[in-house]
């Protein structure tokens, strides 16, 4: 990829109009285009006024690795506009060609290539076989039955690459799935609350598992069927039975609450979760829906929040690189896509190391 084109890309993922571009770098739009279109070079002063503007390091400019996203798919992507599509697959660009460029620093790469059990069956003709699929996902990944505390650290660990991205246009954007080079990549909103990202993510993971699975009858319901596994991967058949017993006329908001801070599911999931399994009857869950929308909890539950997800693996990659000497602390910082500063106050053990070695 040349400068041109990388400095397009980071327009986009920052949202950037050429003209807007122009008014913060104090460079012309036409000389913007120019450069986009490889027509002419930037100065490194410029460069350096197209950094701050678009808010990456110089070194970006000059990176070598470039990526494709393939088999992009959004949640309720027909709301978003194409511009704000562009924004999100550049910024989600910018975050995966560091992390390939993480990769290729390190001799041996200690995450697994994605593949799934063998064991799961090869088709899916009924919604009750989605709670045995997920059952098995679990087994199979040695996950048991009790809540999965770190949902991001569970896939990062299995070869599916976890990016988060602005909630831009929140409630129009609910996730996104792609490839890249054929490993698959969930992105969810950075400042969603923690139920929202783990459901976002339980809810990819069931298009990955249900991808080619599907009768010819259920192929339309496949949306519906990725909810149906996100709810039972999270919280178990057998666990929301001893949870909430087998029959039931209503639930306690409050107690709703306690099983959202337990499982990381919210109150509106586990009420389709009660659903799905017959613990409550259709004419329940409306009434418990609509006294949801009446004091506006479909919207804002009435719980703390679930503490955010957070992915692990490319921090712990970079700074196990630095302690290696594969890489210099500005090369680290620019992986980070921080500032020096920025990194040397993450880092904030700078000194210890030369400390020790004294």
């Amino acid at each position: 990829m040349m400068i041109g084109e990388r400095i397009q890309q980071a327009r986009k993922a920052s949202g950037l109009s050429l003209r807007v571009l122009a008014e913060k770098t104090g460079v012309t739009a036409m000389a913007i285009s120019k450069y986009e279109n490889n027509q002419s070079t930037p100065s490194s002063g410029v460069l350096l006024a197209l950094s701050n503007a678009l808010r990456v390091r110089t070194e970006y400019f000059f990176r070598q690795v470039s990526v494709e996203l393939k088999e992009v798919e959004y949640r309720k992507h027909s709301k978003l506009p194409k511009k704000v599509l562009a924004q999100i697959e550049g910024n989600v660009l910018e975050q995966i060609e560091r992390y390939l460029t993480l990769e290729e620093i390190l001799p041996v790469s200690p995450i697994q290539a994605f593949e799934l059990p063998k064991s799961l069956p090869a088709k899916i003709t009924d919604y009750d076989e989605i709670e045995r699929l997920a059952n098995l996902l679990r087994k199979e990944w040695k996950l048991g039955q009790n809540p999965i505390l770190d949902l991001t650290g569970t896939l990062e660990e299995r070869g599916i690459k976890v990016f988060q991205a602005e909630a831009l246009h929140d409630g129009k954007f609910d996730g996104l799935a792609c490839r890249v080079n054929g490993a698959p990549i969930i992105v969810v909103g950075i400042n969603w609350p923690g139920d929202r990202q783990r459901f976002t993510l339980a809810h990819e993971l069931g298009h990955l598992i249900l991808n080619g699975r599907l009768s010819a009858e259920l192929l339309e319901n496949e949306e519906k069927l990725a909810h149906r596994f996100a709810g039972a991967f999270l919280a178990p058949a057998s666990e929301v039975l001893k949870e909430l017993g087998s029959q039931r006329s209503w639930f306690e908001p409050r107690e709703l609450c306690v099983l959202k801070k337990a499982y990381g599911l919210s109150m509106s999931a586990w009420l389709r979760r009660a659903q799905d399994l017959s613990i409550i009857n259709d004419a329940t869950y409306l009434k418990m829906v609509k006294l949801f929308r009446k004091y506006g909890w479909h919207k804002q539950e009435p719980c703390d929040e679930y503490p955010r997800e957070e992915p692990q693996v490319f921090t712990q990659l970079v700074f196990h690189a630095l302690a290696e000497d594969l890489v210099s602390e500005s090369k680290a910082a620019e992986l980070m896509g921080k500032s020096l500063r920025e990194f040397r106050a993450l880092r904030k053990v700078d000194h210890a190391r030369s400390a020790i070695n004294q």
